[in-house]
This record gives structure tokens, C-alpha cells and sequence, in this order.
């Protein structure tokens, strides 16, 4: 009796699979468009400091990554674009916070939140209430305030400077400017 071998087909067919897929995807989510809305109700551009963004110094964190917005205690805070919440709960100095992926693969973060209203893993649209304005955090015995920064999580490697923590401007974007 002979034994008859079988040649098994290689498996990078499957890795390429797996790439190609792995790349439309990222390439999905930066075509979708994204138009911001201000994420705390009644909020103008008139309630924030347009040059705070990367303001250095700023406390333990050294320069500021995100813009304050500053409204009365309790005010809803909204959801500046669609996108999935993969974060809610107290994050060190930005106290109750919320993170939502958003189209262009950016992550939305909203901190110093009095109470939040969504919760992890649901999907958020645009202008949703997802929290409201306080002082949680290091923004204690402060005026009430959202901060909100946007970082990427796709790298911009011509953001990279030389000014303070330069190297990270590869992955935060100036709030101030997507807003207007």
C-alpha cells in the first residue's frame, strides 16, 4: 500500500487576505468626511482661548493638548461628531471622560464632565448628549469647563517639531482650528 502525501497550499494567501482587508478598512475611515460641531451646547467660539492649544507651561501634563471651553455647571456636552464611544470612566486628571472614535481614525476626548450619558461600546451621533460640564479632575475648584482635544490615531509625521513634547503634535490636532 502506498501512502499518498497531500501538498498543502501555503497560508500567505491568507496574510495577504488579511492586509488587504486591514487596509481598506483604514482607508474607509479616512475618506468618510468629518465637520465638527462645538461639543457643549450654546457654546460659541467666543468661550474658549484660541492660542491655549499646545500652550506651554501647562500643569503636570507640560503643554496643553486641547482647548477648554467654558460653560455653566451642568451644561449638556455633545458629541462633536458621530463615532463609537471606546472609553467612559475617570482618567486621572481629566476626571470623568469620554473618548469616541470618530471618522479620519480620531479619537475625541472630552474630560472634566460633571456626570456622562453614553456608555462604553454604543454609537454616538453628532450633537447627542453625551455628558454634562463640570469640574471633575485636576479642573477642581476651577471655573466649569470642557476640555476637548482630537488626536489621531494614524500618525501626521510633518506635524513633528522641535517646540516642547514637538515629537507628539504627530498625533494631536488643534481643536481650535477643526472647530471653526
Amino acid at each position: 500500500m502506498q501512502t499518498a502525501f497531500v501538498k498543502k497550499k501555503p497560508r500567505s494567501h491568507y496574510k495577504r487576505w488579511v492586509l488587504g482587508f486591514f487596509c481598506f478598512v483604514i482607508l474607509i475611515g479616512l475618506c468618510i468626511p468629518e465637520k465638527l460641531i462645538i461639543p457643549v451646547e450654546k457654546a460659541s467660539e467666543r468661550d474658549w482661548n484660541h492660542h491655549t492649544f499646545w500652550y506651554y507651561p501647562w500643569g503636570k501634563s507640560g503643554v496643553h493638548k486641547g482647548v477648554d471651553i467654558f460653560a455653566p455647571q451642568g451644561r449638556n456636552v455633545v458629541a462633536a461628531t458621530g463615532g463609537w464611544v471606546i472609553w467612559k470612566g475617570t482618567f486621572g486628571r481629566g476626571g470623568r471622560a469620554v473618548i469616541i472614535l470618530g471618522p479620519q481614525w480620531h479619537c475625541h476626548y472630552y474630560a472634566h464632565l460633571q456626570d456622562y450619558y453614553t456608555h462604553w461600546g454604543s454609537w454616538v451621533v453628532q450633537g447627542k448628549t453625551i455628558g454634562s460640564v463640570g469640574t471633575s479632575g485636576n479642573a477642581a475648584g476651577k471655573s466649569p469647563h470642557l476640555h476637548y482635544s482630537v488626536s489621531t490615531l494614524i500618525p501626521y509625521p510633518w506635524r513633528w517639531d522641535s517646540s516642547r513634547q514637538g515629537w507628539k503634535k504627530m498625533f494631536y490636532l488643534n481643536p481650535d482650528t477643526l472647530l471653526r
